[in-house]
């Protein structure tokens, strides 16, 4: 492996998907391996002991998410020195693939993962499951799973109406029902906003001994995204990975979307909507002052609407 990492600060993000696929196997096999997996997943991979993170993820959403175009875990890579396992696939999939299973099922026969001192597994929404049911190959693995189906089965799950299409794929084989498949894991947290009904349904499927189910509430249906634009994502990983992320921890790290306009809007909202008019002056008053940089056009909006409905009321 070369010891030259500048390439990690590549911006791939102006490329079409087929060259950027492309440099993504140049760099991986540079750095570690490329490995096509079918059609429609591929495998990365660079070494550096004694931490092993590995991801599940979507072009289409670490082609969003990352300023780069780069999978998540290349950044945790180049900063930390953890090793790191990207799993990626074209398009919501899950994973449900024979060739990801075989992928998964050598790296067990290789004794792979019995190289690294602490697995940590990560995915969200269909990557979440995959996390969680993947995670079986490396027992002892810690799993940070943010608002994970279950499965897609629709004889135990046909009340999740969002991935019809994904009503005939497979999930009772191979690593099939993902709360079970943590059984091995020595800790698995699994994130999600309580007031997202149908997540709460799954994360609830999820309830086991060795499961913490962290709440975010009102941080709505795109958790990871959020999170990342909070900051605060790596900052979990890496206290997972240190199997520091207690309640507290959590706790502390969530304060960041006292600062986050997005999530102080939709709170807002809510509490407009509720005519709880004293909170929602408090929540304008806190971005108009403490949070934002310049102006804040909704919330003074919104705070001399709250003055006008005052005089009016007097």
């Amino acid at each position: 492996m070369q010891d030259d990492l500048s390439v990690f600060d590549t911006s791939l993000a102006d490329l079409p998907n087929g060259p950027w696929l492309q440099k993504i196997s140049e760099i991986s096999e540079e750095h570690g391996y490329f490995q096509a997996l079918g059609k429609r997943h591929f495998a990365t991979f660079f070494g550096k002991k004694p931490i092993l993170l590995v991801t599940f993820e979507t072009v289409a959403t670490l082609r969003a998410n990352s300023q780069n175009s780069h999978p998540f875990g290349w950044e945790l890579f180049k900063e930390n020195g953890w090793s790191h396992l990207s799993i990626i696939s074209d398009g919501d999939t899950w994973f449900r693939d024979p060739k990801v299973y075989a992928y998964f099922d050598r790296l067990v026969d290789d004794g792979f993962f019995d190289d690294f001192d602490q697995v940590v597994f990560y995915g969200a929404g269909p990557c979440g499951y995959a996390a969680a049911a993947f995670s079986v190959a490396a027992p002892g693995a810690t799993v940070v799973a943010i608002q994970p189906q279950a499965t897609l089965d629709p004889r135990v799950t046909e009340w999740d109406d969002r991935h019809v299409k994904m009503r005939r794929t497979d999930f009772t084989s191979r690593y099939g029902y993902a709360p079970d498949m943590l059984d091995a894991a020595e800790q698995a947290y699994v994130i999600y906003d309580p007031y997202e009904r149908l997540d709460a349904a799954h994360a609830a499927m999820f309830t086991r001994s060795n499961v913490k189910k962290l709440r975010v509430p009102n941080l709505g249906a795109s958790l990871q995204s959020v999170l990342i634009k909070m900051e605060i994502l790596k900052p979990l990983l890496l206290a997972a990975g240190d199997h520091n992320l207690t309640n507290l921890k959590f706790a502390k790290l969530l304060r960041a979307r006292r600062d986050n306009r997005w999530y102080l809007h939709k709170i807002m909202a809510k509490l407009d909507a509720k005519e709880r008019d004293t909170f929602t002056r408090a929540v304008c008053n806190h971005v108009i002052s403490q949070v934002s940089q310049g102006r804040a056009p909704r919330f003074e909006r919104k705070l001399k609407a709250l003055d006008a409905k005052l005089i009016a009321e007097d």
